[in-house]
């Protein structure tokens, strides 16, 4: 039973692909105080090095997708600024141009 809620566990984290996979083995060259600290730290929470390794690409690869995945509208805007020239420095200062905008504008 707790193979079966482990396994459960697994696949809500990973979804249906993970453990079925074959793990790629791989060397990564790291400075001798990251591995230290990161030896430590993985101790501490009980967990192999190659675990805290596997989830902190898992977190890096997860926000960076997700801050990507939506650009700002003033990055989307950022080009098309200055692109049109009304011949005024700024419409807003201008009552003629903010005439019939607003709630009420229907009403006049």
């Amino acid at each position: 039973m707790q193979f079966l809620l482990n396994l459960c566990a697994l696949w809500l984290k990973y979804g249906f692909t993970y453990k079925w996979e074959n793990p790629m083995k791989t060397t990564i060259e790291l400075p001798d105080d990251l591995y230290r600290r990161a030896k430590a730290t993985a101790a501490l929470r009980g967990r192999k090095l190659k675990d805290l390794v596997e989830e902190g690409l898992r977190l890096v690869l997860e926000s960076h997708h997700k801050a990507s995945a939506r650009p700002s509208l003033a990055g989307l805007m950022k080009r098309a600024k200055g692109v049109i020239n009304s011949g005024i420095s700024d419409l807003a200062s201008n009552p003629e141009h903010l005439a019939g905008l607003g709630r009420n504008a229907r009403d006049r």
